[in-house]
């Protein structure tokens, strides 16, 4: 069968924003980058001490972060969490023969950072680097659609940030090519 969603946009969780920090959640929401019409879609929460056993880090200043966010944001990370192991073998099953464009956040945060836990697994990463794309790039050339965009649901929910980011830069897109 052959996957018709070509984009597959990519948000992770952390605490630490530098290569190998910890991560507690990942949401991948599969797209058209055309559209905007969105098709499966893949969330976990992953337990810290998990993260920390495999050797990746935390970061106070990002601790303390989190702690100043929404409620709803924050409690929703300790929910049904799962094993960083069992978390991305999920995923690269969840990615398994799709030949995915995946974006982040930027590609060196979201991509980099999942990779970097896929590495100290020993585990295959699930895409092909040549295919990182990069979201904040892609705002660069519109900002405004991106300043002016209405956040839907809980911030800092990976799933919810990624189908806000299909949003954007689906406008984004359409502007471009239209000119």
């Amino acid at each position: 069968m052959t996957n018709i969603y070509k984009h597959l946009m990519l948000d992770i969780e952390t605490m630490g924003s530098q290569s190998y920090s910890s991560i507690v959640s990942i949401g991948a929401v599969e797209f058209d980058l055309d559209t905007g019409n969105v098709g499966e879609t893949f969330y976990r929460n992953i337990n810290l001490k998990s993260c920390l056993d495999a050797g990746l880090i935390v970061n106070a200043d990002t601790i303390m972060w989190w702690l100043k966010q929404n409620e709803e944001a924050r409690l929703a990370l300790s929910k049904d969490t799962i094993e960083l192991a069992q978390a991305l073998l999920d995923f690269s099953i969840f990615c398994k023969n799709k030949d995915y464009e995946v974006w982040g956040n930027s590609a060196r945060f979201d991509c980099g950072i999942l990779g970097d836990a896929y590495n100290k697994l020993n585990l295959q990463i699930p895409w092909d680097f040549r295919k990182e794309r990069d979201v904040r790039t892609l705002v660069s050339f519109a900002p405004d659609i991106k300043k002016n965009y209405k956040y839907e649901g809980v911030a800092h929910n990976a799933l919810q940030d990624c189908y806000n980011q299909i949003g954007y830069c689906t406008e984004i897109w359409k502007k471009l090519n239209t000119k």
